[in-house]
């Protein structure tokens, strides 16, 4: 034998091959299962048809000989027992005294000899053909014939069966035959109404290699039948737009992270350079440039806790859960506001204590996020209104209500995409561009709602939504 090993690699089964196939297989058990019950329900037939007549001329035998001895003619004994075929006659002496009718071989009368009047059927014997008799004693019965008169003491009725034998293998020969074509006739139109039912499936194939070489806006093809093709191609093309704004948003994020980077990373890379050149010699510049890095750093510190932040919200993975006070978590973020910005008039409405269940960093982060944009994206002499209720359906309500210039229409659609700036903001600084984006993704994660509403010139109100715990009940 050869060193060398071949693989012996199957060629995959298709879609269309397993349909062909299953179509085949129970066609083929329908159409051969439909034969043999009939070939066994026509030899049932045929068999129960030979005793019932081999019975019934029994019967009228009987009923001839009960009215007293009888003198007939062989043509009338043939008509008495028809439909029987073969009349073996015994004379007195125990011997076959005549046979007419079919051909009846002699050896029926020793294998009838002591079974008198009973239906008995001969089948797969050497020495008889396949035959179904009935013996019965005919005392007092003479049958003339043109070779004479015989004094029966018994007649033999047969019906030969291999003859039906015969039908029915014949019956099953035609019967293959039919199933053959049938088969062959199926197979052909099946395999045309697949060619031409798969199509859609072949056509979908064929966009689907297409995106995977490179053509992503090839989409697969639907015919708005609403069939379960339509619904497979329209289900996929959602799942490749979903990839493909996914893609387009890494791109973009991974932009607008390195831009954000690159921003304080040139400021600190140039006053290092400006500290190599002994451009810094003096304490008050150095201490300058030792404030500026240091912020930059600061915001560069910030800019990755918040991306790690979002992307831990990406993945799923699961917040604290604790109860909270939002109220107190509010006067806390309404009190530093006010020191940071001194100037500003800050109020906070919460007349009664909101308790939630959820992440208390998180949950101040959001409260931080909302009024440190409403101070940033606002002018000095703009007021800021915080509310905390609790709804009738059980929700913890808060707002966040300033009395700026508000947010133009055209980019409340894009207020939540990453690293994005309002026209009227873009040249500010200390924003990274992610703050709604966190305050969405931290109040999903609540099993919040998040909703901006704005009017230019009449200011912006943001409304979050959280689900607070059922009051306890009080045991009495």
């Amino acid at each position: 034998m050869s060193g060398t090993h071949r693989t012996l690699r199957l060629r995959p089964v298709t879609i269309r091959a397993r349909i062909l196939l299953g179509v085949l297989v129970l066609l083929t058990t329908g159409l051969v299962g439909n034969s043999v019950a009939g070939a066994l329900t026509l030899r049932a037939y045929l068999e129960h048809r030979a005793q019932d007549g081999l019975r019934d001329a029994g019967d009228r035998v009987h009923r001839a000989l009960a009215k007293g001895p009888q003198t007939i003619k062989q043509m009338q004994m043939s008509s008495l027992v028809a439909p029987v075929l073969g009349v073996t006659v015994i004379g007195p002496d125990g011997e076959i005294a005549a046979q007419f009718g079919e051909d009846v071989p002699t050896a029926v009368n020793t294998l009838t000899a002591d079974r008198l009047d009973q239906v008995i059927v001969f089948e797969d014997r050497t020495d008889v053909p396949d035959l179904i008799v009935r013996r019965i004693p005919t005392s007092g019965l003479t049958i003339t014939s043109p070779m004479g008169s015989i004094e029966a003491t018994a007649v033999i009725l047969t019906v030969r069966t291999d003859a039906d034998r015969i039908t029915v293998t014949d019956y099953v020969s035609r019967q293959a035959g039919s199933v053959g074509i049938t088969l062959t006739l199926a197979y052909v139109t099946a395999l045309l109404i697949l060619r031409f039912g798969l199509r859609p499936l072949t056509q979908m194939a064929d966009a689907a290699d297409s995106i995977a070489s490179g053509a992503r806006q090839e989409r697969l093809p639907t015919y708005d039948r609403h069939n379960e093709t339509d619904r497979l191609a329209v289900a996929v093309n959602d799942a490749f737009d979903a990839q493909r704004r996914a893609e387009e948003n890494i791109r973009n994020f991974a932009a607008d992270a390195s831009h954000e980077l690159r921003t304080p990373l040139a400021t600190i890379s140039g006053w290092l350079d400006l500290y190599h050149q002994g451009a810094l010699e003096e304490p008050a510049r150095l201490e300058r440039a030792l404030e500026r890095v240091d912020s930059e750093v600061g915001r560069m510190r910030l800019l990755v806790e918040e991306l790690a932040l979002l992307a831990r919200l990406d993945a799923g993975r699961p917040l604290a859960s604790e109860p909270v006070d939002l109220r107190r978590l509010a006067k806390d973020i309404v009190q530093d506001a006010r020191i940071i910005a001194p100037g500003r008039d800050i109020r906070l409405h919460a007349p009664e204590p909101v308790h939630v269940t959820g992440d208390a960093p998180r949950l101040q982060q959001v409260l931080n996020n909302l009024i440190g944009n409403a101070i940033q994206h606002t002018p000095a002499d703009a007021s800021i209104y915080v509310t905390l209720t609790c709804g009738r359906d059980g929700r913890a309500v808060l707002r966040v209500t300033d009395s700026g210039p508000g947010i133009p229409p055209e980019d409340l659609p894009r207020v939540y995409d990453r690293f994005w700036r309002s026209g009227t903001s873009r040249g500010r600084t200390g924003g990274s561009g992610l703050g709604l984006s966190i305050v969405r993704s931290v109040v999903h994660a609540h099993d919040g709602n998040v909703d901006i509403t704005s009017v230019a010139g009449s200011g912006t109100t943001v409304t979050v939504t959280l689900l607070a715990p059922a009051p306890a009940r009080q045991l009495h």
